[in-house]
């Protein structure tokens, strides 16, 4: 499959007092990027933890920051499966600033799990997103 990408623009928020994108911020533009991967799959989140009581969660990120990103910036981040297990999937993100250079900013690797929203138990993935993968 395709890499999935999806835009982000840095905002004064995403960044610390020297208008450099805070470390923690491109997590937040990653957990972005794999929202809107899984609508684009149409995969209705809130429709999951509603009518199935499922949920994902990370349980594992393993992060790399080549470059900073700073105030402003248009970034692209992107989402690619690298795995997929009964009741997780491993994606390889990448966050790149779009123009002048496309540098590469931070790559990541990020392991979801499938759990119960009751519990918080591992649970299969939905059948509709094991037929998209």
């Amino acid at each position: 499959m395709p890499a999935f990408t999806f835009p982000v623009r840095v905002y004064w928020e995403d960044t610390d007092a020297g208008g450099v994108v805070y470390y923690a911020s491109y997590l937040r533009f990653m957990e972005r990027a794999r929202s809107e991967w899984l609508r684009a799959l149409g995969i209705d989140q809130a429709a999951l933890a509603r009518d199935e009581c499922l949920q994902f969660a990370v349980v594992e990120a393993h992060i790399r920051y080549h470059r900073p990103a700073r105030f402003d910036d248009l970034l692209l981040v992107s989402v690619r499966v690298t795995e997929q297990r009964s009741a997780s999937i491993v994606m390889a993100q990448e966050v790149r600033r779009e123009v002048p250079d496309g540098a590469l900013l931070v790559s990541a690797t990020i392991r979801a799990a499938c759990l119960d929203s009751a519990g918080l138990r591992p649970r299969p993935l939905p059948p509709a997103l094991v037929a998209q993968l």
